[in-house]
């Protein structure tokens, strides 16, 4: 047996919210077990000012984080993904990426804080909620015996985490 973390990619359109704090929730919570990394389908070229502070107030280093294309992750040289996970908000009629491969794929929708106007305390109030939503999925998936579940089991487990509604 390997002691290779699992390797997830938090996908979505513009890499610049939902899938860079993805990314940062399953480093910060996977604890070396799992290594996470996030891409865009149309990377809109920098992270969201409001991704930068939440992270900042969680004492995250921003250093590393910056949208980014998939395109990195399937060419010669990428990293082996286990996990490709969507964060993009289909009610909202976003169109999520999909990610070729063969790595397991889950969708956990979420809406796009970067769409919220107001002030700066309202716009970060909705990277908060991101946040905590993508915590509790974390910890869900986390929580998984995956050594114990063939494919199609942890397949219906994650499809099962990306429909957890948020418990006020």
């Amino acid at each position: 047996m390997t002691d290779a973390p699992f390797t997830v990619l938090v996908l979505c359109t513009g890499n610049s919210a939902r899938s860079i704090l993805g990314e940062a929730v399953f480093n910060q919570l996977g604890e070396g077990r799992v290594r996470a990394f996030s891409a865009g389908s149309k990377p809109k070229g920098a992270a969201h000012p409001s991704a930068l502070r939440l992270l900042t107030r969680r004492e995250i280093d921003t250093a590393g984080f910056r949208s980014k294309s998939w395109d990195e992750f399937t060419a010669p040289g990428a990293p082996q993904i286990d996990l490709a996970i969507t964060v993009c908000g289909n009610a909202a009629g976003e169109a999520c990426p999909v990610f070729l491969g063969s790595p397991l794929k889950a969708h956990w929708g979420l809406p796009d804080p970067a769409d919220v106007t107001g002030s700066e305390a309202e716009v970060d109030a909705a990277f908060e909620e991101t946040w905590r939503l993508l915590e509790m999925r974390v910890r869900a998936f986390l929580a998984l015996n995956r050594a114990s579940m063939d494919k199609p089991a942890l397949q219906a487990a994650l499809a099962k985490i990306g429909a957890m509604e948020g418990v006020a």
